[in-house]
């Protein structure tokens, strides 16, 4: 399934202002097979590294004036992991989520603005505390100067469904046409950085920093420093 969404990110600052239109997001993963759990997981894991190392639609081939923005997860931000009333224990995970890969391409000459483009790949988790077989994640993508304030901002909402017995979904997003105007023919895309992330808590963000972690699906494993 493939859906297209149409948002206005406008926001002025030194260069001009900013765009960014037309994500789309399909959503994909087959059910278990009926095999073991270790064949099953390798099956998953070889048809998704199938399935995100295919070539995707590049921007249109251009000579750059210079390097293209920075794109980057943030690490308090880049994975989701909500509790059952606020216990950190695995029988408590309701929903996880983590961004496991992101790829980016840019073009921009003379003193045109940077079009950038990102795609990214998200393994979702249903834990033993979830309710239902549905979620509603959240993300935002950022653009910012370069180690400094943000100019923009956008949130992206992403349905994501689990099949019955199921406890694990991939799904890839894609944000187009991210357009960066810029002052003048030597204001490159490094002065630029684009930021993913989830829309998390400050209690998220803390178990984040710290390093805790759950499998995506929290079938059993526990938290590590």
């Amino acid at each position: 399934m493939r859906r297209f969404l149409t948002l206005g990110l406008l926001a002025l600052f030194a260069a001009g202002s900013l765009a960014v239109a037309d994500p789309a997001h399909a959503q994909s993963r087959p059910g278990r097979d009926g095999g073991s759990q270790d064949d099953n997981d390798s099956a998953r894991k070889k048809k998704r590294d199938e399935e995100w190392n295919q070539p995707t639609a590049p921007l249109p081939q251009l000579r750059n004036a210079g390097p293209c923005p920075y794109v980057k997860i943030l690490y308090d931000a880049g994975r989701y992991v909500e509790f059952q009333d606020g216990r950190e224990s695995t029988s408590a995970v309701a929903w996880t989520g983590e961004i496991q890969g992101v790829s980016a391409g840019c073009q921009y000459k003379d003193d045109e603005p940077i079009k950038l483009q990102v795609e990214m790949l998200f393994a979702m988790g249903r834990g033993p505390a979830a309710v239902g077989q549905s979620k509603t994640y959240r993300y935002w993508v950022a653009v910012t100067q370069r180690n400094q304030s943000i100019i923009a901002k956008e949130y992206f909402d992403l349905p994501t469904t689990f099949a019955a017995g199921e406890d694990r979904v991939f799904v890839r997003d894609k944000v187009s046409s991210i357009t960066i105007p810029r002052a003048s023919l030597e204001t490159s895309g490094a002065n630029f950085e684009v930021l993913i992330g989830f829309d998390v808590t400050p209690e998220m963000a803390a178990f984040n920093r710290d390093g805790k972690r759950f499998r995506v699906n929290a079938g059993g494993a526990s938290t590590n420093p």
